[in-house]
């Protein structure tokens, strides 16, 4: 089904919006994927926030021109599905998981922060822990000299008061 011109206009803004928000694109090849686990796919995507596509490649090259994917436009051919994500993970991380389960996604490449990324790079990305897991383990260590600290208090009090009844008896 071919798109008139402002259809395509329409399509080129959204994918060039979505660009200006996302810090990472992942893009994949989703030749033989059933509507079954295409519809999974999407569905996890969307509940972690990333934004996932199946654009023209020329829409999609026109779209990324002049942002900081345009780095991996020359890869843009091929049944693509494209994966945009505000979170600096979440795109990989929700790519890779299906790619791990389904061998017919097969990941092409990638760009975070400007740069390029092969599939191993998009692999790396998606095995770093979320920003919620890092913000928790981040928490978790500052916390634990506080506790500590009280731990080691507690038992000095606990062992005074046991010296002072001792004494007193």
């Amino acid at each position: 089904m071919s798109l008139n011109r402002s259809e395509k206009e329409a399509v080129i803004k959204k994918v060039t919006d979505l660009a200006a928000k996302a810090q990472t694109l992942v893009m994949a090849e989703y030749r033989g994927i059933t509507v079954a686990d295409m519809t999974k796919l999407r569905s996890d995507a969307r509940s972690k926030g990333v934004t996932l596509g199946v654009l023209k490649n020329t829409l999609a090259r026109r779209a990324v021109a002049g942002s900081s994917f345009e780095v991996v436009a020359d890869q843009m051919s091929g049944p693509l599905i494209y994966g945009f994500s505000e979170d600096a993970v979440a795109a990989a991380k929700v790519v890779a998981d299906f790619a791990k389960t389904n061998d017919k996604m097969v990941i092409r490449c990638g760009a975070y922060n400007g740069k390029a990324l092969d599939v191993d790079g998009v692999k790396q990305l998606a095995s770093i822990p979320s920003r919620e897991v890092l913000l928790s383990q981040l928490c978790g260590l500052l916390m634990s000299p506080i506790s500590r600290t009280a731990v080691v208090l507690g038992a000095l009090a606990k062992k005074k008061s046991e010296g002072e009844a001792a004494a007193a008896a």
